[in-house]
């Protein structure tokens, strides 16, 4: 069964890969606006309602960690509170005083008054001396405290946190024989500064009305209700004051509230829900935004009839359109293979005329640079194989003519030698040797040792000529003399180092070979400290090796430029610098001579 589905896939794509492009665009336009109109409509719907709750729990986030923000700073102000004891050295005293007398009760009671009036949610705030006697300045409203209640429950928790404040989330608090008002406390030890023991507690009771004015707007966005726990889960904040300090530690509601931000979604009483929350680094407390997702996508059913009735209409005319599109993108496809058709058959001689800037126009006019492009390659073939003709003439030209001279020096070579007359056949000899060099083809390929040595020999016969006036130093590497490179190469340069710089000074001079790798690249320089050049005659001889010119400066640097230009590509190349007295140094960069 599979392998006949297959066959019967394969035949129909086979039959629709070979229809006409105008028949192809029609066909996929006729299958796109068939699909279902409800799934259309649905995967649009549903495409829309994700964008909402994205954008809506994003937004909500923002506002959760904003608003948990606030808390975090209006608790941190808290605890900086705490430790104000420590800089005030009137408390310090007193606190560490048995018993009370009215200095006391002023100093502690101005101290109160101080810090009960910094923010207006705080309730209350109570110190205790070291021997247990409590003071307490509370908020008009209030009729009464019973801090005695609460006493043994802070010195057990201070005990426990030693110096560090500890946050209490919400509780009650007795504020007359019938009343309780609902607050979170933040408390500390109390240490002497002198003797580093505690002398007493700072307790600090706010009144957790303080968090509707930073929890209501985010509700009133949202359309959802929110929670604030503490760390162990007790909640701390609710719409519902039913809810307040009831432990939600094994609730549903924050089962999948494990990072420090994030979203989830729920179930509440059978309902759908998107919760935001955002857990505070400081306090662990988590604030949690509960969104009806009926709420939020309320909008988008009412929309959805309208949403299948348009895209009826754009389907339609689409259809309409269908038609025209397909026969205006396939008209310049079919000129453009009948061009191509024509190129085949060799003729270069056309052109697409390209109307418009689409892909189809820059298909066009990229077969038109092509074709420009295949003409200037043919010319360029066509001027290389011309300019390798002449070079190859021009190396020829620099061969001296090559057996009837060498025979002769072979026989004046024998003269000298039976005449007892060494330099004469030493010299016969070299230029023997370079003769012999010399009357192969200049294109033949030889190594680099062999290179060295005619120039060797050529130096040679020159130190015979003239004693005392040229010396030479030659350091490649021997990794590189088996290497196989074009001959001819090293001696017209240094020919031209001798006769243009050594030689137009008195004093002796040196001839200096070095060479190294970078990369795939090997370069020789050949440096002399010769008469060297004006800095304008350096430039126009560097342009000339560029453009392979020869009119001006001769033919043997240009030649030798040109010829490895030719053989090793443009990469490669001949470079001339030089300064008047210090002599000249020419560079040659041969790339890829590694890989042969």
């Amino acid at each position: 069964m599979l392998s006949f589905i297959h066959s019967c896939f394969r035949k129909a794509w086979v039959f629709f890969a070979n229809l006409s492009m105008q028949k192809k665009l029609v066909i996929i336009f006729v299958f796109l606006i068939s699909l279902p109109i409800t799934y259309v409509s649905y995967s649009f719907y549903r495409a829309n309602s994700e964008s909402v709750l994205s954008g809506m729990t994003h937004s909500a986030g923002q506002m959760t960690d904003n608003a948990m923000d606030k808390i975090d700073r209006y608790i941190a102000d808290l605890k900086r509170y705490t430790i104000l004891p420590l800089y005030n050295k009137d408390v310090q005293k007193y606190l560490d005083q048995r018993g009370t007398d009215w200095d006391k009760n002023m100093s502690i009671e101005m101290f109160l008054m101080y810090l009960a009036n910094t923010k207006d949610e705080i309730t209350a705030v109570y110190l205790t001396d070291r021997f247990g006697t409590i003071f307490y300045n509370k908020k008009p409203g209030i009729n009464e405290l019973f801090p005695e209640e609460r006493f043994n429950e802070w010195e057990r928790r201070t005990q426990l946190a030693d110096v560090s404040p500890i946050l209490l989330g919400t509780h009650p608090i007795r504020i007359n024989a019938s009343e309780q008002r609902q607050v979170f406390t933040v408390i500390r030890s109390i240490q002497s500064v002198s003797t580093l023991k505690n002398i007493g507690m700072i307790v600090i009771d706010v009144d957790i009305r303080l968090f509707d004015d930073m929890i209501q707007p985010l509700n009133t966005v949202t359309h959802g209700s929110t929670l604030i726990v503490d760390e162990r889960g007790n909640v701390v904040y609710s719409n519902d004051p039913a809810k307040l300090g009831q432990d939600l530690s094994t609730s549903p509601l924050l089962a999948k509230a494990t990072e420090p931000r994030g979203h989830f979604n729920l179930d509440i009483d059978g309902k759908p829900y998107i919760s935001v929350y955002s857990i505070s680094e400081s306090t662990g407390w988590k604030t949690l935004t509960y969104i009806p997702s009926t709420e939020l996508l309320a909008p988008m059913k009412q929309n959805r009839n309208a949403l299948m009735i348009t895209t009826l209409l754009i389907i339609f005319f689409a259809l309409l359109a269908a038609i025209f599109i397909s026969y205006a993108l396939t008209m310049p496809l079919k000129r453009t293979v009948r061009l191509m058709k024509q190129v085949q058959r060799g003729n270069l001689d056309v052109q697409v005329q390209v109307k418009y800037n689409d892909e189809i126009g820059r298909l066009g006019s990229h077969f038109n640079r092509m074709i420009a492009h295949i003409r200037d390659l043919l010319q360029e073939v066509y001027e290389t194989e011309k300019s390798k003709q002449k070079a190859d003439m021009l190396a020829l030209q620099n061969q001296i003519n090559p057996h009837f001279i060498y025979n002769t020096l072979e026989s004046i070579r024998m003269l000298a030698e039976l005449n007892d007359d060494d330099r004469v056949a030493e010299l016969t000899y070299l230029l023997g040797l370079l003769l012999r060099y010399s009357i192969t083809r200049s294109d033949e390929i030889v190594t680099i040792q062999q290179e060295l040595d005619h120039v060797c020999n050529y130096l040679q016969l020159l130190q015979i000529r003239f004693p005392d006036k040229i010396s030479y130093h030659i350091a490649v590497p021997k990794s590189f003399c088996q290497l196989p490179i074009i001959k001819l190469v090293f001696q017209p340069i240094v020919e031209n180092a001798v006769f243009h710089g050594l030689e137009k000074q008195e004093k002796p001079g040196t001839i200096a070979i070095h060479a190294w790798s970078e990369g795939k690249s090997v370069i020789f320089t050949i440096h002399d400290d010769g008469a060297g050049m004006e800095e304008e005659t350096m430039k126009q001889l560097n342009s000339a090796l560029t453009d392979g010119k020869t009119d001006q400066y001769g033919i043997g640097l240009c030649n030798v430029s040109e010829r490895i230009r030719l053989y090793y590509g443009n990469n490669s190349k001949l470079t001339v610098n030089s300064k008047p007295g210090e002599g000249t140094t020419v560079t040659l960069k041969i790339t890829g001579l590694l890989e042969i």
